[in-house]
């Protein structure tokens, strides 16, 4: 899945969402929330 697909399904910016990737940003629980969603994971998942 492309940056700007998961940006989009995700509901946030591509530019935040990279920058996310980029280590320049911590997500926030919400953040992880939609990322997680996005993805059909868990938030555990994503941490873990």
């Amino acid at each position: 899945m492309t940056q700007a697909a998961l940006a989009h399904r995700a509901g946030l910016s591509l530019g935040y969402l990279a920058r996310l990737e980029l280590g320049r940003h911590d997500p926030s629980l919400t953040t992880l929330r939609k990322l997680a969603r996005a993805l059909k994971m868990t938030v555990a998942d994503l941490t873990g």
